[in-house]
């Protein structure tokens, strides 16, 4: 059977390209957009795309959904991915026009990446994923696609799950317990991207 993976809809740019990718690996996929939704779902999936402050502004008008999260992530142990600016918002905080909250789930600031001579802002196109410390056992190493231009400095290592190159190291993916957060685009990264969200499907934290 199919697992139902609820599919935070608060307005993200890329809401229909991961439902689309979610679908094709076999997801059940469900859209939803207040918190009571999310008592039944096996799964939860907040994607993201855009600046932190207005992504997090759009969660918090979601019905009872911060707290919804809370609850069915960190109290009873659904699996969870963030993608991009969906991972961004799990940490203490983003810098980006200002200081806004954020979840909280990782530690850590989302900071702007630094331009220079030889690197480009936004991080844009095909990059190295490289594994760190992954206990999930999800991200593999291989080239995902990236767009971005602010990523989370953690502040416990052993959070970070894979780290990329741009202009020196950058987070690509963070894990802790049934928590997975990734930097980049599985909907855009292909045979890679898929084979992601695929593990995700099956992950039994």
């Amino acid at each position: 059977m199919a697992e139902t993976v609820a599919l935070i809809d608060y307005g993200a740019g890329n809401l229909h390209s991961v439902d689309n990718a979610l679908a094709r690996v076999g997801a059940k996929v469900q859209l939803v957009a207040d918190g009571d939704a999310l008592a039944k779902a096996e799964r939860i999936v907040l994607p993201g795309v855009g600046a932190f402050g207005a992504c997090y502004e759009g969660l918090a008008r979601l019905p009872d959904m911060i707290e919804a999260l809370e609850s069915r992530v960190l109290r009873d142990g659904v699996p969870f991915l963030g993608i991009c600016v969906g991972m961004q918002l799990l940490a203490t905080r983003g810098l980006e026009h200002g200081e806004t909250p954020g979840l909280g789930w990782i530690g850590g600031e989302v900071r702007a990446l630094e331009p220079s001579e030889h690197v480009k802002v936004p991080h844009m196109g095909w990059n190295d994923v490289v594994v760190a410390d992954d206990a999930s056992g999800l991200v593999h190493p291989g080239e995902a696609y990236f767009l971005h231009s602010y990523a989370i400095d953690v502040a416990d290592e052993a959070h970070v799950a894979a780290r990329t190159d741009h202009g020196g190291s950058v987070t690509a993916a963070v894990a802790r317990d049934n928590i997975l957060g990734v930097q980049f685009h599985p909907e855009k990264s292909q045979a890679y991207g898929l084979a992601l969200l695929e593990r995700f499907l099956k992950w039994r934290p």
